[in-house]
C-alpha cells in the first residue's frame, strides 16, 4: 500500500474510533442526545454547504439550513416540518436572486431537512434501534466500497464524476450492507433475513446514488472536500451524503412497502 493512502486509512480509523461510539451512543441513550447529535451535524452540513457554494452572504444561507433543520427535528410533525422547509427554501431562493449559484444555495435547504427530518421521523416511527439499523447499514455500504474497491478496482463506476468509484466497490458495498443488514436482525432475532438484505442491498445502492451526486457538485465547484473537519475522511458532508440521500427513500418504503 501507498505510504499517502496508508496514512489516509489511518486517519480513516482513527476517526471512526472516536465518531462511531459517540454517534451510535447518542442515538440509543435517548430522544434528547438524538436530537443533539442531529442538530449539531445540521449545524455543520449548513455551515459546510454555504461555504462550499460560492456566494455573498454565507452566515445568512447558514443559519437558515440549520433553522429549517432545528425546526423539523424539535417540532417532528408533518404539516409543520413542511412548513418550515417551503419558508426556508422561499427565502433562500429571493434571497440569492443575485448570486451565481442560486439553484445550488436554494438546494441546500431540502438536501439537508429532508435528510434529517426523514431521519428524525424514522426514530420517531420505528424507533431507535430501527435509526440504529439505519446507520450501521450505511456505514457497511461505505466500508464494503472503499474496501472492495480500493483492492479489487476495475472499471470505473462513473468516471466523469467521481473517478475513483468503480463498479467492484458498487458491488462490495451492495454484499457488505445487505450482510451487515442480516447481522442486525439475527441479533435482534429477527427472522425475515430475505427482507433485510434486500433493504441492505437497496440502500447501498441508494447511498452510492448520493454519494455520486455529492462528487457532481463538488467536481461542479471545483471542490475537493466539504472541508477538512475530519481527518481522513473530509467534512461531514462526506461522510453523511449517503445517509441524508438515504433517509426519506428508507422511510417511505417502511411506511409504504414493508
Amino acid at each position: 500500500m501507498e505510504k499517502s493512502k496508508r496514512d489516509s486509512l489511518i486517519k480513516r480509523v482513527i476517526s471512526a474510533c472516536i465518531l462511531a461510539p459517540l454517534v451510535l451512543g447518542a442515538i440509543l441513550y435517548s430522544w434528547t442526545t438524538n436530537s443533539i447529535l442531529l442538530l449539531v451535524v445540521s449545524a455543520l452540513l449548513a455551515w459546510e454547504w454555504a461555504e462550499m457554494v460560492p456566494n455573498k452572504k454565507s452566515a445568512v444561507y447558514a443559519v437558515t439550513y440549520l433553522s429549517a433543520a432545528a425546526c423539523v427535528i424539535f417540532f417532528p410533525n408533518i404539516i409543520y416540518s413542511t412548513g418550515f422547509m417551503l419558508a426556508a427554501t422561499l427565502f433562500v431562493w429571493f434571497k440569492a436572486k443575485t448570486e451565481n449559484h442560486r439553484r445550488l444555495l436554494t438546494a441546500g435547504v431540502p438536501y439537508i431537512t429532508l435528510g434529517i427530518g426523514s431521519f428524525v421521523w424514522l426514530y420517531v416511527i420505528f424507533g431507535p434501534v430501527s435509526a440504529l439499523w439505519f446507520v450501521l447499514v450505511v456505514w457497511g455500504v461505505d466500508i464494503g466500497g472503499y474496501f472492495v474497491g480500493t483492492t479489487v478496482k476495475g472499471p470505473k463506476l462513473a468516471p466523469s464524476i467521481s473517478p475513483n468509484k468503480t463498479w467492484s466497490g458498487l458491488l462490495g458495498a451492495i454484499v457488505f450492507a445487505a450482510l451487515t443488514s442480516v447481522a442486525i436482525a439475527y441479533f435482534f432475532e429477527r427472522n425475515d433475513y430475505v427482507t433485510f438484505a434486500l433493504l441492505g442491498g437497496g440502500l447501498a445502492v441508494v447511498a452510492q446514488i448520493g454519494d455520486l451526486l455529492e462528487s457532481k457538485v463538488k467536481r461542479y465547484l471545483n471542490v475537493k472536500d466539504s472541508s477538512n473537519l475530519i481527518p481522513g475522511h473530509g467534512g461531514i458532508f462526506d461522510r453523511v451524503d449517503g445517509l441524508i440521500f438515504a433517509a426519506p427513500f428508507i422511510l417511505a418504503v417502511l411506511i409504504f412497502i414493508i
